[in-house]
């Protein structure tokens, strides 16, 4: 440790114990801590560490804490690799990777819309910080939304990964959901006779990552990985409707552009409701009718059967000729089918290939899928 002019040197060992008492060594005008460690098998799980593993954990950390600037080296002789240089030797290396980030959140977002390929809706990423000394938590937020039709929220408490949420998204959901609306309808985007936009309207194509600091954290879930500080909520829920009504306000063009995005998000969704019920009334009424280019198995014990889907009618006749009629069943699909994944839930049960094929599994969809 270096501090108060000097540098101070101290050893543990068997669990953390003391080897010998705190000693002042040599002056210095520096100051900083250095921790060397080898990894003790009676503590640890594993003594091997998974550099990729410790990549995603350190770039994490440093993306939470705005300016922080974490070097890691693989230094172990196992882990060098060759690559060949531009003019033709060959170079030993070893794993090495350096992160810094000066806008903290604001570039991890940028990052993980970068990941995703996803278009954006408002060119400007929103940024929300705030602390109350008094009860001792602060707030670092950053979200934009994209053309994409997932949500993406990630949630830290005292850059604890909170898989499981916690009080802290609930403050943020509720601000988004109240504040989203009120902007609307003030503006006239939601008209009178509209329902209020739902917070999975609100939320759809939405990045956003919400990192709170507590100085005592409560954890809950068997995992521990969700946060249980009732203040949270109301900290987050009031400073997230304070700063996102002050960004809506002042950035007009950017906010209609997200409310639109929710407005046809809740269109889709309202679609959606009566393409499902369509799709359970077929079910009900005319389930002995299954898709004409089916060719079923015998069997009804679901643990022996199986489907296959093949394209066009040629392949299916190939396959129906190789089958084993008592236990594998055959359907025939016209074309590539629709990528569910990039279409709204609406267009892909309006989709005849897929309907084909809800038909022929008898599963049901949504709360009816059994």
């Amino acid at each position: 440790i270096r501090r108060q002019g000097f540098v101070w040197r101290q050893s543990f060992a068997g669990g953390g114990k003391p080897q010998a008492p705190l000693a002042q060594g040599e002056e210095t005008v520096e100051t900083g801590t250095v921790i060397t460690f080898w990894p003790d098998a009676e503590i640890f799980e594993t003594v091997d560490f998974d550099y990729d593993t410790l990549r995603t954990r350190f770039q994490q950390t440093a993306f939470l804490n705005k300016g922080l600037r974490i070097t890691l080296s693989d230094l172990r002789p196992s882990s060098a690799y060759v690559v060949d240089t531009e003019d033709g030797q060959s170079v030993e290396r070893q794993p090495h990777d350096e992160f810094h980030y000066e806008r903290g959140l604001v570039d991890y977002v940028e990052y993980l819309n970068k990941i995703r390929k996803a278009d954006v809706v408002n060119d400007e990423i929103i940024e929300v910080e705030a602390e109350d000394t008094v009860r001792h938590i602060s707030l670092e937020l950053a979200m934009q939304w994209t053309t994409s039709y997932t949500e993406n929220v990630f949630t830290f408490a005292n850059t604890i990964n909170t898989h499981e949420g916690g009080t802290h998204e609930e403050g943020f959901r509720a601000a988004m959901t109240t504040y989203i609306n009120k902007y609307a309808r003030e503006k006239g985007l939601l008209k009178e006779k509209d329902d209020n936009l739902t917070g999975d309207d609100i939320r759809e194509g939405l990045t956003a990552v919400i990192s709170v600091k507590l100085s005592e954290p409560q954890f809950e879930g068997q995992t521990k990985t969700k946060l249980g500080n009732t203040e949270a909520k109301a900290f987050v829920q009031k400073v997230v409707g304070d700063q996102l009504t002050d960004w809506l306000d002042r950035n007009p063009v950017q906010a209609k552009r997200v409310i639109m995005k929710a407005v046809d998000a809740a269109t889709a969704r309202l679609a959606a409701r009566k393409a499902r019920e369509t799709a359970r009334r077929k079910s009900v009424f005319e389930s002995a009718s299954m898709p004409e280019k089916l060719k079923d198995c015998t069997s009804k014990d679901p643990s022996i059967s199986e489907i296959f889907l093949v394209e066009g009618d040629s392949a299916g006749g190939s396959a129906v000729s190789g089958r084993d009629p008592e236990r594998q069943a055959i359907l025939s699909l016209r074309g590539k089918i629709l990528n569910v994944e990039k279409a709204r839930l609406d267009r892909a049960l309006g989709n005849t290939e897929i309907q084909a094929m809800i038909s022929a599994f008898g599963t049901g969809i949504g709360e009816d899928f059994d």
